[in-house]
This record gives structure tokens, C-alpha cells and sequence, in this order.
């Protein structure tokens, strides 16, 4: 795998992948187990749709640093905003990593990772929000129950599936095992610190001198599938 691959900054290793109800990129090994998750979802009654599949790394880039200068808004653990006048820039990139990547290090750069739906569960008239409540207690809560019984028969888990002191859980996200593994081993903090080193990154002297509990906070500490 090239760094450009790995960081979001080529798309050439990934392939078109048309389900029954989108087409989007995908890492072109993890096609068929997808199509075979979409169509067992459909057997069940859901419409298994992707909200947000492969982000690049401008797009990743866009949102840090947006989130940073405050254009879009900061949240703390709970969800709640918080007033970024208020917080030096180690405690604003910190924030930041509990709901988003550091640009370079998103798992969604490789095409193995899905934030997933039933569109025939959201109600009309209403956004998705991708947010927790949706799949504990709301309208995404059947689609995320099957999902728990079902998710490792078609060679998926939920990275995010437990609070470990890094990123917020995240039920909607899942994440092909077996290719996600291989590009993480390969996702080195070297790489990752070159490609931020290179970008016009928001606050990139705090992100570089706290680097080392970035990578094993944030990156590298996921729940493993059972």
C-alpha cells in the first residue's frame, strides 16, 4: 500500500460498488462482503444505506479545520458545545479528536470503513444526525440490534462500539476486519506525521508535540471484534 493510499490522499486502490440502493467507493476486496451485508440487511427489512463511506483527505481537512477555528462548532464528550474562546489549543484538538479525525489518520481513508443507516427507518421530514441516541433508543435502534447479531458474519465489526477514552462510540460505524487490519499496520506514525507535517493543518505544532498520545489515544485504540 502507498502512503497516499493510506492517508487519504488517492482513491486509485479503491473500485465503484454499486448496492442496491447507492453506488460509492469501497477497497475493492471488501466489495463483496458489503453487497452481501446490504442484501441480508434488505432480506431482514432494512435498507442499508451509507451516510458517509470513503472522506478523503482534503474533505478530512476541511472539517479539522474547520472545528478548530470555530467555524463549525466543539462539543464535549457528552455532546454538549463548548466555547472554544475558553480553551487553549491542546484542549481544542483534543475535543476535536472525540467526534473527528486527524486528517491523514481517518479510518474512512481506506475504504473499509461505512457509516451506516436504514433509510426506511428515518422518519420523514427528519436529518440524520449520527448520533448516538439514534441507535440506542431511536428511530436506527432495530437497524443497530441486528447489526450487533449479525455484523461479524459478513467479516465487520463496530471499531467504536465501547467509550475507551478515545473517540466517542460510534454505533453507525462499522469497519471491514480483516482490510481495515491491514491498512492500519501499514498506517504508520511516521506517515501520518509526514502528511500532517506537509498540510496547512490548523493548529499543527500542538498536533506534532502531542502526537505520540494522538496515535495510541485516538488511532490505535479501537475495540477489536469479537
Amino acid at each position: 500500500m502507498r502512503p497516499e493510499e493510506l492517508t487519504g490522499q488517492s482513491s486509485n486502490h479503491l473500485a465503484e460498488l454499486t448496492t442496491l440502493h447507492q453506488s460509492l467507493l469501497a477497497e475493492q476486496k471488501v466489495h463483496d462482503d458489503l453487497i452481501a451485508l446490504v442484501n441480508s440487511a434488505s432480506a431482514s427489512g432494512f435498507q442499508l444505506t451509507v451516510a458517509s463511506g470513503f472522506r478523503d483527505f482534503s474533505r478530512q481537512l476541511i472539517i479539522w479545520n474547520n472545528k478548530f477555528t470555530g467555524k463549525r462548532p466543539l462539543l464535549d464528550s457528552q455532546g454538549r458545545p463548548l466555547d472554544i474562546r475558553k480553551l487553549t489549543e491542546t484542549e481544542k484538538l483534543f475535543a476535536i479528536l472525540r467526534w473527528s479525525a486527524l486528517p491523514g489518520a481517518s479510518r474512512h481513508h481506506w475504504g473499509t470503513d461505512f457509516d451506516v443507516y436504514a433509510q426506511n427507518l428515518l422518519p420523514a421530514d427528519t436529518r440524520l444526525q449520527l448520533e448516538p441516541w439514534e441507535y440506542h433508543s431511536g428511530h436506527q435502534a432495530e437497524l443497530y440490534y441486528w447489526l450487533r447479531e449479525n455484523l461479524t458474519d459478513y467479516g465487520f465489526f463496530f471499531p467504536y462500539a465501547e467509550d475507551q477514552g478515545g473517540v466517542a462510540p460510534e454505533p453507525w460505524h462499522i469497519s471491514h476486519i480483516q482490510r481495515s487490519q491491514a491498512y492500519m499496520e501499514e498506517t504508520t506514525p511516521h506517515i501520518i506525521q509526514s502528511v500532517v507535517g506537509a498540510a496547512s493543518l490548523s493548529g499543527k505544532h500542538t498536533v506534532l508535540e502531542q502526537f505520540e498520545t494522538i496515535y495510541t489515544q485516538y488511532i490505535t485504540n479501537i475495540c477489536q471484534p469479537d
